[in-house]
């Protein structure tokens, strides 16, 4: 927790290695892209009450036990709840509700401390470098918020903690063209997602989208709004997109009348005050019916079938170092896998590998893909400023979906300097799938992508920012990546697949082979969703969990 001192530097005299250490703002504001307003205030008390229950008990036998609190999970957690059913949720990470030391509970995206990174002892920041330096630094090792897993050629960025990816997301969310639908879900009817599913998942997430008139005058987007004019004038379709910030909330920061979160740059590990994250919108709700509890910390390890109906589930309690304090067994009648595309897809492919559920068919693992994820910067003349102050949420993007085969988010570098760049997260077409299989020897769960892969990413999001660079007379950025290197092709924000539905399981989730057992988050989306992807995989929750309360309860 040292680097008190770093959130005191201004902008005059700033040191070189106060300038570097600041810098370390850029990354995934370009992350990814949920929650619900009225009830907002009504829910924290009874969220505290029903908070207060302790840790699943060793031995504990319960209706529904959901493996994970993001999306997916969140969603199957209210509308089990709602149907009178008792639910209990394991969460790996953290619960987020203590301030630290500087008395908020996340840190800054510009000074990382032990916080920010999931039983990491150095931060892996998506963005490497700037000008010529690299930024990241020791930590130490503790149960932080995002998870910079590495794994077959790819890094895969993953929330940690009560309510999983809503944490230290962008917040963009964005519904599919109702055209590119049958791409994404082939198996389900498009008509009840765009009718049904895809507005309730909007109005339970709290979506809502930037005023434009304050977006044409405000500081804070200066960048997107130069993101705006380079697309235009090269020909591209610049639309706004939707978030779950509270836009009144980021209107009075910016004026100074609130105490700054997006304005001060916080995304990547957490955002203090403004986002609506899951823990203030589904996970609330479901808590305030008093039939919801949640164990943070807490990891499963195995499940099987019990000798008397329902699923042995075996699970680690661990501490903040990430050490195992405790082992428990639970019975549980049902249990929904909402791990996310990697937690839910790792854990099944072991337990098919080692007999625990053998039954499960050969389609698990396979179908994973990245949402064609890359990134890239460019650096702009010097009369096209893009701004000191930049609000960390991203509002706009390129559309060149049809026509090039990406979708690019006009994204911050929120460093509280002026870098002259732009820069942006490119969701393309990219087509390739890899697949999770289990190691016997050493007793992991690896994944086959090839960083190579990322090759028609690249070439797709070139059909956007090559066009523009002629127009204006401007060069990629070489120096945020690594030493001369354009792309950022090493990771994604959006991972998934791994349980495809209507493969791995039927068309609402149902794994087949097994009775009671369901998949209800990213892992059952085929690697694509044209746009960032968890409006889509909160509909499909919405979607599944309807069915299953009506016919499996």
């Amino acid at each position: 927790m040292g680097d008190k001192g770093l959130h005191k530097s201004g902008s005059n005299g700033i040191s070189r290695r106060g300038f570097i250490a600041r810098t370390s703002s850029i990354l995934g504001a370009a992350a990814v892209a949920g929650q619900i307003t009225p009830a907002h205030a009504r829910t924290v008390a009874s969220e505290a009450a029903a908070a207060a229950a302790g840790p699943i008990d060793n031995g504990a036998h319960v209706p529904a036990l959901v493996i994970g609190t993001g999306y997916g999970g969140s969603v199957a957690a209210l509308r089990l709840a709602q149907a009178g059913v008792d639910v209990h949720m394991i969460e790996m990470g953290m619960a987020w509700d203590t301030p630290g030391p500087d008395g908020k509970i996340f840190c800054n995206t510009t000074t990382p401390d032990q916080r920010s990174y999931w039983l990491r002892t150095r931060t892996k920041q998506p963005l490497s470098n700037f000008l010529g330096f690299p930024i990241d630094k020791d930590i130490p090792r503790y149960t932080g918020i995002l998870d910079a897993e590495e794994m077959g050629g790819i890094i895969v960025y993953q929330g940690r903690g009560v309510g999983g990816g809503s944490l230290v997301n962008g917040g963009m969310a964005v519904t599919p063209k109702r055209a590119n639908f049958g791409a994404i879900l082939p198996s389900v009817d498009a008509e009840e997602m765009y009718v049904t599913y895809y507005p309730r998942a909007n109005a339970g997430l709290g979506v809502g989208l930037v005023d434009p008139a304050w977006f044409d005058t405000v500081d804070c987007y200066q960048f997107a709004r130069v993101g705006r004019k380079h697309a235009q004038r090269s020909g591209f379709p610049f639309v706004f997109v939707p978030d779950v910030y509270d836009w009144d909330y980021m209107k009075q920061e910016a004026a100074g009348t609130a105490p700054k979160s997006a304005v001060a740059g916080e995304i990547l590990y957490g955002n203090n005050y403004g986002k609506k994250s899951l823990q203030k919108t589904y996970l609330a709700q479901a808590r305030a019916t008093g039939k919801v509890t949640v164990s943070p910390l807490h990891k499963v390890t195995s499940v099987s079938p019990a000798p008397g109906g329902g699923y042995t589930v075996a699970i680690d309690q661990i501490n903040t170092t990430g050490a195992t304090t405790a082992t428990k067994t639970v019975v549980a009648d049902k249990v929904f896998f909402a791990a996310g595309s990697v937690g839910t897809s790792k854990l099944l492919v072991k337990l098919k590998a080692t007999g625990a559920l053998p039954a499960l068919n050969g389609e698990i693992g396979k179908g994973w893909g990245d949402n064609g994820n890359v990134m890239c910067g460019r650096a702009n003349h010097l009369w096209d400023p893009t701004g000191k102050v930049q609000a960390s949420i991203p509002c706009g993007g390129i559309d060149n979906w049809d026509a090039g085969g990406a979708f690019a988010e006009v994204a911050p570098l929120p460093t509280g300097i002026e870098t002259y760049a732009s820069f942006y997260l490119s969701i393309t077409k990219n087509p390739n799938r890899a697949e999770f299989t289990y190691n016997a020897a050493s007793g992991n769960v690896e994944l086959n992508w090839q960083t190579a892969w990322k090759q028609p990413s690249i070439d797709m999001a070139k059909s956007i920012f090559d066009k523009i660079n002629s127009k204006e007379g401007t060069i990629y950025r070489t120096d945020l990546f690594g030493t001369n290197k354009i792309w950022g092709d090493h990771l994604t924000y959006h991972p998934l697949g791994g349980a495809v539905l209507n493969k791995a399981t039927d068309n609402y989730g149902r794994l087949h082979g097994y009775t009671g057992l369901y998949v209800i988050d990213g892992a059952l989306i085929p690697g694509n969703t044209s746009v960032n992807p968890f409006v889509t995989i909160t509909a499909l929750a919405e979607r599944n969990i309807e069915k299953i309360i009506a016919t499996d309860l």
